[in-house]
């Protein structure tokens, strides 16, 4: 998913209260976003972001 407000791209981890909770690809911190600020990823971003997971996975120890 999109967050709208900045144009992150992130998993949906969860839901705390009113908020969707998203963690960008590959690891970082999580975010709580509203969900009407929500949006689908188109699937060019959606591929960018794997490949960066995998490139990263790659990288590690």
């Amino acid at each position: 998913m999109v967050d709208a407000r900045d144009g992150r791209i992130g998993r949906v981890m969860g839901r705390e209260g009113p908020y969707v909770q998203l963690r960008p690809p590959g690891c970082g911190r999580e975010w709580d976003c509203p969900p009407d600020a929500l949006r689908p990823a188109p699937p060019g971003e959606v591929l960018r972001a794997r490949v960066r997971e995998r490139n990263r996975e790659g990288r590690l120890p």
